[in-house]
């Protein structure tokens, strides 16, 4: 446990999966369960956290010393203004909404409230996320250090300028959606072929955890570790082939495009 992070009051503000996995990386890191609190209106949600990981889950936080905004950012401007009483300058705000800037949740928490924000991403649920973190204008450095160690708890941080943040949302936010489909596009060209769905899914899945764990640890490009597969003459290249008639990585780029358009319009 990073030594900030010691005896630290964290809320999370909303219970879903973003903010389990922040729990359980916080847990796996010896932060004791009776500082970790909930605020989550959904009973269902409310019993699973309190049975799963014997935290206090209630209907108003009070006292955390670091909030977390773990909310849709479609509901941040009904339910902002509610938390203006429990955060003073000593709070540390943060957020991983898409799209709401750092400035108008400042403008609604408080002039001088401490705001970060992350872009996390679903894998953090088995602690292989990536998070994107940016400071508001009045955080301070030793509050960077405390996101950084709740987030690497998770997966793997850097941080970046926060007008970059909507590309992070189109890159890592929402890729996670992406490669799944991707996966399982994988998996239906294997049945197509003959295989069992479940041998399919299996060495799908596999070969894109072992593709990006090759990528990350041998740090050569993409296109370099590709031509090490695609022999002349041989399947891979044919399949390539395929692909790029197809358009795939046109229609990747696409694909960010519109999730970043999406995350500026949540921000408006």
């Amino acid at each position: 446990m990073d030594n900030l992070l010691i005896g630290k009051r964290i809320g999370f503000i909303g219970g879903g999966n973003m903010a389990e996995a922040l729990i359980k990386g916080l847990l796996a890191n010896e932060l004791p369960e009776a500082l970790i609190t909930v605020q989550e209106p959904l009973q269902p949600r409310k019993a699973y956290l309190e049975e799963c990981y014997k935290i206090k889950v209630v209907e108003r936080i009070k006292g955390a010393e670091v909030l977390v905004l773990a909310i849709k950012p479609q509901i941040a401007g009904k339910v902002l203004p509610e938390l203006r009483e429990i955060v003073t300058p000593n709070t540390l705000v943060i957020s991983v909404m898409a799209g709401i800037v750092s400035a108008v949740i400042e403008e609604i928490l408080g002039s001088e409230s401490k705001v970060i924000r992350v872009m996390p991403n679903t894998p953090a649920l088995v602690m292989a996320g990536a998070s994107a973190i940016s400071p508001g204008r009045n955080a301070t450095s030793d509050d960077m250090q405390i996101a950084k160690a709740m987030f690497s708890s998770v997966g793997v941080t850097t941080v970046v300028d926060e007008r970059l943040l909507d590309a992070v949302t189109g890159v890592s936010g929402s890729g996670p959606a992406y490669v799944l489909t991707f996966i399982e596009a994988l998996a239906d060209g294997g049945v197509k072929n003959g295989l069992p769905r479940d041998t399919a899914f299996k060495l799908a899945a596999q070969t894109v955890l072992g593709t990006a764990k090759l990528c990350i640890e041998s740090d050569e490009h993409p296109a370099v570790l590709r031509d090490k597969v695609a022999s002349p003459g041989g399947t891979t290249i044919a399949a390539i082939h395929a692909l790029e008639e197809g358009k795939l990585r046109a229609t990747i780029i696409d694909a960010v495009d519109a999730a970043v358009r999406r995350s500026k319009e949540l921000g408006k």
